[in-house]
């Protein structure tokens, strides 16, 4: 009896102690959606990673991605690199939801209008609560002062950066943004252009300016990445985005 008392007791610390300590979701549902329907490919002659949204609508893992954000509880979760992994997935996931609940569609804008933009409407619920795509981008994930998200999230257009077809994860997710930040700084019709000395660069870095001050700005930022770059490149041209989905 004393022997099945200090085991109990063993078991119930043992619970205690691993429910106290955050956790990330399992994202294992997501890696094969992500491993499965997100592929290489080429759209309007921009090279991508282009993602079957048919596919991932008629396969019922997808719901199972998303039922898993839905019962999750970020409250668990302990640090800025947790928070970032969990609300960079979070966004893309209902991104993908977003344009799979309309199929067929052209551009994820097409859900939305000037006065009711698709970036504010519902999309999922987050500790119980209804949230947009725009509050987990504006309200959560730039006020964590991380500029390299404006290389992760993915608006399922051609323009955005591309979506990785793995989760993020927060043992990895400085080493999974600098990866993407290359990626899509170095992809001429994604992020940056360069004609004798000038650069033709993302609306991106135009519309969220102010969130590369930290990093010394845009052209800093720039720079960082791309190192044979010459200093007195000019970065006064923006490359037209193009908001046709990422899909073939």
């Amino acid at each position: 009896m004393r022997r099945m008392c200090i085991l109990s007791i063993l078991v119930f610390s043992m619970l205690f102690v691993s429910n106290s300590f955050a956790k990330e979701p399992d994202w294992s549902a997501y890696a094969s959606i992500l491993s499965k329907y997100v592929q290489p490919g080429v759209k309007n002659g921009v090279e991508l990673m282009v993602v079957d949204y048919q596919g991932i609508k008629a396969d019922p893992l997808f719901q199972k991605t998303v039922d898993g954000i839905e019962a999750f509880n970020p409250r668990q979760l302990a640090d800025k690199n947790e928070r970032l992994a969990f609300y960079i997935n979070a966004y893309n996931i209902y991104a993908i939801k977003m344009v799979a609940d309309h199929l067929p569609l052209k551009s994820i804008k097409d859900i939305g209008s000037f006065f009711s933009p698709v970036w504010k409407k519902n999309i999922g619920r987050i500790v119980g609560k209804a949230i947009s795509l725009d509050e987990i981008e504006h309200a959560i994930l730039r006020s964590m002062g991380e500029p390299g998200i404006h290389m992760v999230i993915v608006c399922a257009s051609v323009s955005c950066p591309d979506l990785r077809n793995e989760p993020y994860t927060a043992a990895r997710i400085q080493e999974q943004l600098d990866d993407q930040t290359n990626a899509f700084l170095n992809n001429s019709g994604k992020g940056i252009k360069v004609k004798g000395n000038d650069l033709y660069i993302s609306k991106i870095f135009d519309w969220f300016e102010e969130d590369f001050e930290a990093s010394g700005g845009v052209k800093s930022f720039i720079l960082k990445y791309r190192k044979t770059l010459h200093p007195s490149v000019r970065v006064n041209f923006y490359l037209t985005y193009d908001w046709n989905l990422n899909s073939n």
